[in-house]
């Protein structure tokens, strides 16, 4: 048993994988199973028709990226390098250093207002925009998706609210905690999720998963950093104070723009299908993205943890001990996002060789392929963002836009007049010429920051 053991922290260890890595990746293992549980659910209680309504209330759902505007990210990024001189003392309290204590403060207080306003934006503008999409191809499904698509938008109001609470735990170093509440909600919403497809709520399902989100954050977050979101979201900052207009909007502004083109890179393929080619090609598309979306999001589970650790050895000057993670998590997701894409499609392909039913909901073997060709492509370059990044700055705009401009293009183009294997290609297309770019950049930026070791400005 012991020398069991010293295997698994060997394989663990050359692998990248701590408590946090360990939770962020079985949080998206159990939504792989759970997402191919709901989506054997949907493809035997749904008509396609309607497994089209759904997926594409999410798309458009994906539109509260505009009113977040990136700063989940900024706010993890600055709450790292204040984390740099603070901690939990035995009775939970953060202690350390009054002027970091300040500087988090005033953070978390003006997140707290932003996130009020933009919940209340998404719900209204949400509601009224999917109106008028869902009402473009006719209102004699009006009673099918009208109740369910406000509920939604309500629902999703209410959890942009919270999300600020997620960005500054991350920040703070309580990545392990964080991914651990999440998997609990990912739990609850895929059971909740289940259980009102079997019952027959239809479109009503997409609400249930976001109420039994909300559900599971408040039982588990809520009961073990109450004291801490109330002493940093509604304190009052003694100290000195991060100034909205100085040291945030630099880095927000940039962040927001290259969220933004990441709509028209991850979310516009089942809306405009659904507008130009109808709800069961849109239907097919949302499916086997939602395949591709659960590969990115495992890569992502080696990512997303060490974002606080290289703000905070930024902070620190420890440019060697950064640049050792980097490579090796670079590595690590370049191949578990192979195995995953191959996997994918050997799955696609079996069922459609099997002439199995599933297979009339999935999009062919061939454009599988290309999409997930393209989703290799694009992982190789998420810790590349996420290493400059927490360096409070943002260099990638450029690219984002630029990458965003051509999807958004292509999809808008190629979705109206070709077939789906000439969209996934066009996409394929696109990440091959845009992502050589972002390592350009990363190599030029780390030369440049890294090359003094005095404290980094806040401009790029």
């Amino acid at each position: 048993m012991f020398e069991l053991n010293k295997l698994r922290i060997k394989i663990f260890h050359f692998l990248g994988i701590d408590r946090a890595v360990f939770f962020a990746i079985t949080g998206k293992l159990w939504a792989m199973i759970a997402g191919l549980i709901t989506t054997l659910l949907i493809a035997s209680f749904f008509p396609p028709e309607l497994q089209g309504y759904y997926y594409t209330f999410f798309s458009v759902q994906a539109l509260q990226v505009f009113a977040e505007l990136g700063l989940g990210t900024v706010i993890s990024a600055y709450a790292s390098h204040e984390w740099a001189k603070l901690a939990f003392d035995a009775q939970g309290r953060v202690s350390g250093d009054p002027d970091a204590l300040s500087r988090l403060i005033s953070l978390g207080r003006f997140a707290l207002r932003w996130y009020l306003a933009a919940g209340a934006a998404v719900a209204i503008f949400l509601t009224l925009g999917g109106f008028v999409f869902f009402g473009s191809t006719g209102w004699d499904q009006v009673s099918v998706w009208g109740w369910p698509w406000v509920v939604l938008c309500l629902v999703t109001g209410i959890s942009l609210c919270l999300m600020p609470v997620w960005a500054l735990l991350e920040g703070c170093n309580q990545v392990s905690n964080v991914y651990v509440y999440r998997l609990i909600q990912s739990v609850a919403s895929s059971a909740a999720a289940w259980a009102a497809i079997y019952l027959g709520a239809g479109l009503w399902v997409t609400s249930v998963i976001g109420v039994a989100a909300l559900a599971a954050m408040v039982m588990t977050v809520g009961h073990r950093y109450s004291g801490f979101i109330r002493e940093i979201m509604f304190g009052n900052p003694a100290g000195p104070h991060l100034n909205w207009r100085v040291d945030i909007l630099p880095m927000q502004w940039r962040v927001s723009l290259s969220w933004l083109s990441g709509y028209f890179t991850f979310s516009l393929f089942t809306p405009v299908l659904f507008h130009y080619q109808g709800a069961v090609v849109a239907g097919q598309m949302g499916m086997t993205w939602a395949f591709i979306a659960a590969l990115t999001a495992v890569a992502s589970s080696w990512i997303a943890p060490k974002a606080p650790v290289f703000g905070m050895l930024i902070a620190q000057h420890k440019y060697s001990e950064l640049d050792r993670i980097f490579w090796r998590l670079t590595g690590v997701v370049i191949c578990v996002t192979s195995v995953g894409a191959l996997s994918v499609w050997v799955l696609v392909y079996a069922l459609g060789a099997m002439h199995h039913h599933l297979a009339l909901r999935l999009l062919s073997p061939t454009a599988t392929i290309y999409f997930l060709l393209a989703t290799i492509i694009l992982v190789s370059a998420l810790p590349m963002s996420t290493y400059l990044r927490a360096h409070k700055k943002e260099p990638m705009l450029t690219l984002s836009l630029i990458n965003g401009l051509l999807t958004g293009i292509m999809v808008v183009v190629v979705g109206q007049y070709y077939s789906v294997e000439d969209l996934a290609l066009g996409y394929l297309a696109v990440m091959a010429l845009t992502t050589p770019f972002n390592a350009l950049v990363w190599r030029r930026r780390r030369a440049e920051w890294h090359a003094h070791a005095p404290p980094l400005s806040q401009t790029c």
